[in-house]
Parts: C-alpha cells; structure tokens; sequence
C-alpha cells in the first residue's frame, strides 16, 4: 500500500464523519432551514461527497482496478471539491449581502438568491466533474497527462484558473467586509463618542476570524492548484500527493469554522444526542454573518 493512498483514505474517512453529522443536524433541525444554514449544509453535502470520493478511490484504486472505474471516481471527486470551492464562494457573498443590504436580507428575495447561487455552484461543479467522463481525460494520450491521472493539462489549468477566480473574489469580499465592519464600529464610536473595549474586541475578532477563514482557505488549496500549473507529470508522484493531501485537510476543517462554533447547531448537537435541551446552557443566536 502507498501510505499516501492510505493517509488520503483516512483523511476521506474523517471528512465524510465529520460532515455527515453536520448534514444530519441540518436535516434533523426543523429550525435550521434559514439561507445561511442551506448555504452551510451545501457547503457539508459537498465535502462529505468528497470524502467518500477519496474512500470509494482507495478501495478502486487497491481492489478493482479499471480505467473506467477510475474515471468515474476522479470525475466524482473533481465535482464534489468543486462544489464545496463553489459553496464556500456562495456563504463569502452571503455574509457580504447580509451586511451590505441588512435591512432588506430577511426576504424572499435572499431566499430566492441563495437557491440561484446554490444552483448555479453545483450546475458548475457537475459540469466540470463530467469534462473527463466525457472526454477530456488522457486514458489515450500520455502525452497529454497532467500531475493528476487521468486529467490532461488543459483540463486541470482550467481547474486551477477557476479556483484562482473565486479566491480573488472572495479576497475581495472579504476585504469588503472588512471595511464595512470597521465603518459600523467607527459609527458606533461617533454615536457613543468613544468605541468601548467589547466593540473594538468584537471588531478585532471579526476582522481576525476573516483572515483564519481566508487564510485556511488559501493555505490549503493555493499549493495545490499552483503545482496543477507549473507541475509536470514526470516529476515524483510525491509531489502531487504532498500538495493535494493538505487540500483536503480544508473539507475537514470547513465544519469546525462554518458548522461546530455556530451556536444554533451546538443546541442542535444537545438535542440531538441528548434527547433534550438543557435551558441552563445559554445560547445566542447568531446573525448570517457570524456563521
């Protein structure tokens, strides 16, 4: 066995666990049906997608061997991790709306906005996961083969082009949001004639959780769609698997930062495995963009 086969197999495993109890708390939650919280339970459908990918390739990859099979698996993979990018972008314009138009995010309109996004992300993200099933492979052509068997160059520059985009977008909402958050504090300190020690905490702490969310996101993915780049596939396989493993580290991490510190969801978990709820817990409910 290839121990990185191995480690990408328990990464897989530990990302399905993880999201698949965020995706039973959504479903479970009669209170959770809000569009942050579709927006959240899109983004775990999609990385709990993904670690299945990453199983259901350890156990084709070691037990049945096809080309077909292999195929369908990378295609299953490249859709799910392209819907998790894509839904990560989705809640990155939801927090910026639910701050840019506050008064006017409670609607049917963000409703409607929020299932178009959603739509859209995973229209794209199946598309782009049918390429190689399709066609678009280099089962035929070596030559052609990028780092990431069975995918061509061309397919994965594309690829990494398009996680390009949304990083920037996002750097740019979040710069946005940013500069909104300071704008509301400085208001805040006009009307008060001073900014208190709990707003500027609260700033500071906004401002940083940005930057984790960010940073997290870019730190994981960045080297791996870099190397999809420049890489080329006579270098040691090492290599590929160097850079993608800590990019599936993002699906693990997603629900710690999206899911677990959200408060609805931690009264979610006490009821779920609880059976009841224990009013002496105190819970706050949180605003669109704290989630």
């Amino acid at each position: 066995l290839n121990p990185w086969d191995v480690m990408l197999c328990v990464s897989g495993t530990a990302i399905a666990c993880e999201n698949a109890l965020v995706v039973a708390i959504i479903c479970y939650s009669p209170a959770l049906r809000t569009p942050m919280f579709v927006l959240v339970g899109s983004l775990a459908t999609a990385d709990l997608l993904a670690g299945l990918g990453l199983i259901l390739n350890f156990v084709f990859q070691y037990v049945i061997r096809s080309e077909t099979v292999s195929l369908l698996t990378v295609g299953f993979l490249v859709s799910s991790f392209a819907a998790s990018v894509s839904s990560l972008l989705a809640i990155t314009v939801d927090r910026y709306l639910s701050l840019y138009n506050a008064l006017t995010y409670y609607s049917e309109r963000t409703v409607l906005c929020v299932h178009t996004m959603l739509a859209g992300a995973w229209g794209v993200s199946l598309c782009l996961g049918l390429l190689p099933v399709l066609g678009w492979n280099c089962l035929h052509d070596r030559a052609a083969c990028s780092v990431v068997r069975p995918l061509t160059k061309s397919n994965v520059t594309l690829l990494s082009a398009s996680f390009f985009l949304v990083f920037l977008i996002m750097l740019h909402l979040y710069i946005e949001i940013c500069k909104i958050v300071c704008r509301h504090a400085h208001q805040i300190a006009l009307q008060q004639h001073f900014l208190t020690a709990s707003h500027y905490v609260a700033t500071k702490k906004g401002v940083s959780t940005l930057a984790i969310v960010l940073g997290t996101f870019g730190a994981s993915w960045l080297p791996f769609a870099i190397y999809c780049v420049v890489g080329d596939p006579d270098y040691p396989s090492v290599y590929t698997y160097a850079t993608l493993l800590p990019a599936t580290y993002n699906s693990m991490i997603n629900p710690i930062i999206y899911a677990y510190r959200n408060q609805e969801i931690q009264r979610s978990m006490w009821v779920l495995f609880c059976g009841c709820f224990q009013a002496k817990v105190s819970f706050r409910s949180r605003s669109p963009s704290d989630v």
